[in-house]
């Protein structure tokens, strides 16, 4: 059975049965119906998913997995902050008349630094470490600048991520302020598990661990039945994963260039309630 789901699972069953509610609380999420959105919550949740074992897609339902590499090269390999250059429509609500998000998420990867090895980016800085200097302590990313806050559409939720080479193996963590768990927690997880895949291959490892740290990890009031229902499924074998083997440049990665096998699932959950 899928280990992605079993630490679902385990996760969601922690949050309802031992989580703190918001309740009686003045929270800022609304419902669309203008309702305060109140949630139940743990703080600290660490999931540690080993990319060597399987692609941690869940199978308690679908992810779209395709939707979701697409936001991700987007941000990571786009660099955009606008939706018209994305193909899904999930920042529709955060983006202006002229389809931007302000100085958020893709922006700030975008944005050129002085390094000791030359001038450029947060991701191509990534790239020539892993290339040049594996070992390092140093290879990371970070997009919560706090001189652009108050230009972003939505501050970043996934803000950081830490890449760390043990022997032929990229890991990873990614670090997330906030996380709504029906909604987001899988996309993010597979979304980041396809970037290890890719940033491993063109820079000659193989991919090892993603480490998920979540501060605020919550199920929305109108979630609560959702994920009752949804962690009591059966559960499946995780799905097979492959990247084309010809890429060696991550600039040249499209979604076109995964290919998932056997991905036997539950069925979708449809119109779930997003608190905005």
């Amino acid at each position: 059975m899928s280990k992605a789901d079993k630490l679902f699972v385990s996760m969601c069953q922690e949050i309802l049965e031992n989580g703190f509610s918001s309740e009686g609380q003045k929270v800022r999420a609304r419902w669309e119906d203008g309702t305060p959105a109140h949630t139940i919550k743990t703080f600290g949740v660490v999931n540690r998913y080993d990319l060597q074992d399987e692609f941690p897609a869940l199978t308690l339902r679908p992810t779209a997995i395709r939707s979701a590499v697409d936001e991700m090269l987007w941000i990571w390999q786009k660099k955009s902050n606008n939706i018209r250059d994305l193909n899904s429509h999930i920042w529709d609500e955060w983006a202006d008349e002229n389809g931007s998000i302000g100085k958020a998420y893709g922006y700030q990867l975008g944005v050129r630094y002085k390094f000791p090895h030359g001038e450029m980016d947060q991701v191509d800085n990534v790239i020539w470490q892993l290339k040049n200097t594996p070992y390092s302590r140093r290879i990371m990313t970070n997009i919560y600048n706090f001189g652009d806050l108050m230009e972003m559409g939505l501050e970043p939720c996934a803000y950081s991520m830490t890449f760390n080479v043990t022997g032929d193996r990229l890991n990873a963590i990614l670090n997330q302020r906030s996380q709504d768990i029906l909604a987001a927690n899988n996309w993010n997880v597979v979304q980041y598990a396809v970037l290890v895949h890719m940033l491993a291959q063109v820079t000659g490892f193989r991919p090892g661990q993603l480490v998920h740290v979540i501060s605020d990890a919550h199920i929305y009031d109108r979630h609560v039945d959702i994920i009752k229902e949804l962690i009591s499924r059966p559960q499946y074998p995780a799905p097979k994963f492959s990247l084309n083997p010809d890429i060696t440049d991550f600039y040249d990665f499209t979604v076109d260039d995964i290919r998932i096998d056997d991905y036997q699932k539950n069925p979708q959950i449809k119109n779930i309630p997003i608190a905005i």
